[in-house]
């Protein structure tokens, strides 16, 4: 099953760094927190990018347990962002370079086994969304 292709118009005026964010019918807000001279009048968009891979994870693991009869009650994931050299996100001892590194921690509620446990982390590492920040990415821009 192909899914639609997801588009989104965000539109910037003049209340400084507020972005109206417009989703099919739904509307939300982003903006940057006061220590960096917004409002905060919703989540900047690194909140929105971690906020994108932690409900696909739940949604992706919600998806796999229902289609297995799994006895999963509940999912919460919870994330962070930083950028720290690379050695420091599981990357070469001595690799300093930069990166962006995302933790994710994942909270299983329901009477699981060990085994469905380790298969639904493997699934968790499939979501679509984790697969595109693994891949290529390349972003066409014009005005």
């Amino acid at each position: 099953m192909k899914h639609p292709k997801e588009s989104a118009t965000i539109f910037g005026g003049k209340t400084h760094f507020v972005q109206e964010i417009h989703i099919r019918e739904h509307r939300l807000q982003s903006d940057e927190p006061p220590e960096l001279g917004g409002g905060d009048k919703g989540p900047n968009p690194y909140e929105l990018l971690l906020a994108a891979l932690g409900s696909c994870t739940s949604i992706t693991l919600r998806m796999y347990a229902d289609r297995k009869g799994w006895p999963l009650e509940s999912v919460e994931v919870r994330l962070s962002h930083e950028k720290v050299p690379a050695e420091e996100c599981g990357g070469d001892p001595g690799d300093r370079k930069p990166v962006d590194c995302f933790h994710r921690k994942i909270l299983l509620q329901g009477p699981l086994d060990e085994e469905q446990r380790a298969r639904l982390l493997e699934i968790a590492n499939r979501c679509p969304v984790h697969r595109t920040l693994h891949s290529a990415i390349k972003v066409r821009t014009e005005l």
